[in-house]
């Protein structure tokens, strides 16, 4: 198989650049106030950024927050803070969410260099004491007080392979640099033996924590509130009516599977994560929406729902049918009952906070 080599040396790399950090070769930045890391080891959809909003959400009653992406697939270069006017061009779709989310009270900002992203944070910010860093566990030129490495429930990596044979950006063994290791998306079919399995195949030391978490979707918002008809209610939904779901994420899956339970019929229209829609895209939802009869919805994400609705060539007469369902994070305290999440995070700065007092004595 020709991926096989590929993969081997793919791992070569990964492991003489993580080599170099390790042993100080190549430098790692601390800063003077704690900065969470959000990340996975895993290419696709993990669930970082409603996780990332999570953490914001649990920890800013004891910090003054901000949040750091690179922006992925944004159009611009460099520092950009993220203001109401702000589009997912211009800073990405994911911190556009979180900006949102926020109503513009934690500051948002993307940098492609993370070390310059939080040193401009703390000229720009000096109000904030606390910075979380969206998808950055793999940027190790910033050291972070606390690592959150999130794992999903349905692609375990001790059953996947490195790029490019499989999904993983780097072998299990870098879950050794987390301090805490959340199992994403867990299903609510999921058995005492399920969890189980993880907490014995990840190989985690005593020292790191273990959290599983699921999705809580929320009541349908229309995208533009203007246009919309009453919003379905997906727990009155009758065996005739039909959902059309409508996503451009890595990972539809739990989204189509939450949709199904509500008993509607579940058409399907996917495209791949960050998808830039055109004005083909909507002649094609247009084409596939009029053929359906009955009650009828366009069900999308709430990243999806960022894109669409700045779209000036979304098509009139779909504008009344589109919705889309907020998604929050909720923690399955039985498994790890020791603490939570925010407890984990705040022991964890307090643990390395310590420890960097003890080294520099």
């Amino acid at each position: 198989m020709v991926l096989w080599p590929l993969s081997k040396l793919y791992g070569l790399a990964v492991a003489v650049r993580n080599m170099l950090f390790d042993r100080g070769i190549l430098k790692q930045h601390s800063f003077d106030i704690p900065v969470v890391v959000v990340g996975n080891i895993a290419v696709g959809g993990t669930g970082k950024t409603p996780h990332t909003e999570y953490i914001v959400e649990q920890l800013s009653e004891q910090y003054s927050i901000a949040v750091l992406s690179r922006g992925y697939k944004r159009r611009t270069k460099g520092f950009v803070a993220a203001t109401p006017d702000s589009t997912p061009d211009e800073i990405g779709d994911e911190p556009t969410q979180i900006y949102r989310r926020f109503a513009g009270k934690v500051p948002v900002v993307v940098c492609e260099d993370r070390v310059k992203g939080i040193r401009t944070i703390r000229s720009r910010f000096p109000e904030v004491n606390m910075v979380v860093l969206d998808d950055a566990f793999q940027h190790r030129y910033v050291k972070p007080s606390a690592a959150v490495v999130l794992v999903e429930f349905g692609k375990p990596p001790y059953r996947d392979s490195l790029l490019p044979l499989g999904r993983l950006r780097e072998p299990q063994t870098g879950l050794n640099r987390a301090d805490i290791v959340v199992v994403t998306k867990c299903p609510a079919e999921a058995k005492p033996m399920d969890y189980r399995e993880f907490k014995e195949n990840l190989n985690l030391y005593p020292y790191q924590k273990l959290f599983f978490s699921r999705y809580r979707y929320m009541p349908a918002l229309p995208i533009f509130a203007e246009r919309a008809i009453a919003a379905p209610t997906l727990q009155s939904m009758r065996p005739g009516d039909i959902l059309l779901s409508l996503t451009g994420i890595a990972n539809p899956l739990p989204f189509v599977r939450f949709l199904r339970r509500s008993g509607a019929k579940v058409k399907i229209l996917k495209f791949d994560d960050h998808h830039r829609f055109t004005m083909a895209d909507m002649e094609l939802i247009k084409e596939k929406f009029r053929k359906f009869s009955g009650r009828k919805y366009i069900i999308t994400t709430e990243k999806d729902a960022i894109r669409l609705e700045k779209l000036s060539f979304f098509p009139e007469e779909l504008k009344p049918f589109i919705f889309y369902l907020p998604i929050h994070v909720e923690m399955i305290q039985a498994s790890a009952p020791h603490s939570s999440l925010d407890e984990a995070i705040l022991q964890t700065l307090r643990e390395n906070s310590n420890q960097t007092q003890q080294v520099n004595c």
